[in-house]
């Protein structure tokens, strides 16, 4: 098991934080349609609990969904069983011909695989290029510097009818590092089961990233949403499509 999205925190992104991949989907939906793509594989890289990989196979779609979290992709399973998983590290997992790579969620940025640095990208962005068709997408959105107040520590909590998560966060401009102290509380029968992660992400700025993607072969386009739905503060979603 990973030290990272266990159990309990897989639960509890699954059921109080899955409003992200629902919003996205219909407004990537309708980018694949807008250029051509309605039918085919989608590999879905970080791909959590299989809520965009849901709404991939409901629109006709096949999916490969790939996670470094174990207990993550038990959820995909049991909610998409005609999807296939695997449980792997996205930056150096093989793939496979297909129509469109996603990244939702900033899986780019976590430092998740102890291997994982900046200089890493360009292989990845090479090996997705590699896999897509013409006129395939890679859509990922991924974190900038400016989530919290230089030199400030940002507390914040969320809590459903089961659980509660604290939130604790830090970023380091000069290792360009953002830090999240998660503790988590889970019921269980009578009482609270609690467990803590610590999650590292390595900022990056979007600009720079496409110029990456450019140098591959890539035409971009940058945006602070996945259509009509609006990212939070600092996020960014990038738009690379193979020509």
């Amino acid at each position: 098991m990973s030290d990272w999205y266990k159990p309990d925190l897989a639960y509890i992104h699954d059921v109080g934080f899955g409003d992200f991949a629902e919003q996205a989907a219909a407004n990537i939906l309708d980018c694949f349609k807008a250029n051509q793509i309605e039918s085919g594989l989608v590999v879905d890289l970080g791909c959590g609990s299989g809520i965009w990989a849901d709404c991939l196979i409901q629109a006709g779609y096949q999916v490969l969904g790939i996670d470094i979290s174990e207990a993550m992709i038990d959820l995909a399973r049991s909610r998409v069983p005609s999807a296939e998983f695997r449980v792997d590290s996205l930056f150096t997992a093989s793939l496979p011909p297909c129509r469109a790579v996603t990244v939702l969620g900033e899986g780019l940025n976590y430092l998740f695989d102890a291997d994982h640095n900046s200089s890493r990208l360009g292989p990845i962005f090479q090996r997705v290029f590699d896999a897509l068709e013409s006129g395939g997408l890679f859509i990922f959105d991924l974190v900038e510097p400016g989530q919290v107040e230089v030199g400030k520590v940002s507390q914040s909590f969320r809590e459903g009818e089961d659980w509660i998560v604290l939130v604790e966060k830090l970023e380091d401009l000069e290792t360009m590092m953002l830090t999240r102290r998660i503790i988590t509380f889970r019921r269980e029968g009578t009482q609270y089961r609690r467990d803590e992660e610590i999650h590292r992400q390595q900022l990056y700025n979007a600009d720079e990233m496409a110029e990456q993607l450019q140098q591959i072969g890539f035409q971009i386009q940058i945006s602070n949403t996945y259509g009509e739905y609006e990212l939070a503060i600092a996020r960014k979603a990038i738009t690379a499509r193979k020509p």
